[in-house]
């Protein structure tokens, strides 16, 4: 598997690389926003991290202009912030997650073994109704009449989770387990931040919640 790390820190930096080349991963780094945002739209990376606080350009800039620019792999956003909004800014800008410093290389494993796992499932559908709203299973494309709405490949898999259990109640520990897998250490804040964000762009204006909380369970997306 083939990874970009944009860390300007380097001695973390020199002992990510020699950890991950330990486990078989190809790596490259950077040390800078700008290098990572032009390596990532040069060259075709599994999974790029990328630390948030990067000189010249910070991790939530090259994150965003990359999702701008068409980059579908796996970014996993490196920070010490981990506040629920600041969790929203991040993925917001396209991260896929995000992964608190300090950190435990085991944590970091997980982390990327989640990113890179395949789905294991097919499905017969091509496409969901959702409301107004328009699911295509293939082309990962979220669509209300002709407006695309621009989804990150995590947003992408909870939303469908959602949408094949339409009025079914969720548990957080079923969602995590599906979205992220039975050995990722993703918490809580992370799963209620891209709710928060889902939400968001499913309805802008707040009127309608696709989404809700079933208190001291988890979620569940009602039928129409």
């Amino acid at each position: 598997m083939k990874v970009l790390l944009a860390e300007d820190d380097r001695r973390l930096a020199r002992l990510v690389i020699k950890m991950l080349e330990d486990e078989g991963y190809r790596l490259e780094w950077c040390e800078d926003g700008e290098t990572a945002l032009y390596r990532g739209l040069e060259e075709p990376f599994d999974i790029m991290i990328l630390d948030w606080m990067l000189p010249k350009k910070d991790g939530i800039a090259v994150c965003r202009e990359l999702r701008e620019e068409g980059y579908n792999g796996a970014i996993l956003m490196l920070t010490a912030r981990n506040q629920v909004d600041d969790l929203v800014l991040g993925f917001e800008s396209g991260a896929d997650d995000y992964l608190a410093k300090p950190f435990e290389f085991k944590e970091l494993f997980a982390r990327l073994a989640a990113l890179g796992r395949r789905r294991t499932f097919q499905y017969e559908e091509s496409w969901m109704e959702i409301g107004d709203l328009r699911l295509d299973i293939q082309r990962h494309v979220l669509k209300r009449k002709d407006e695309t709405i621009q989804l990150t490949p995590k947003e992408f898999q909870l939303l469908e989770l959602f949408a094949r259990h339409k009025n079914q109640v969720l548990t957080r520990e079923v969602i995590l387990q599906h979205v992220w897998g039975a050995e990722s250490d993703v918490t809580m804040n992370t799963l209620e931040a891209f709710i928060k964000l889902l939400r968001k762009k499913l309805d802008p204006s707040g009127k309608k919640k696709y989404i809700q909380t079933v208190r001291g369970i988890g979620y569940q997306m009602v039928r129409d």
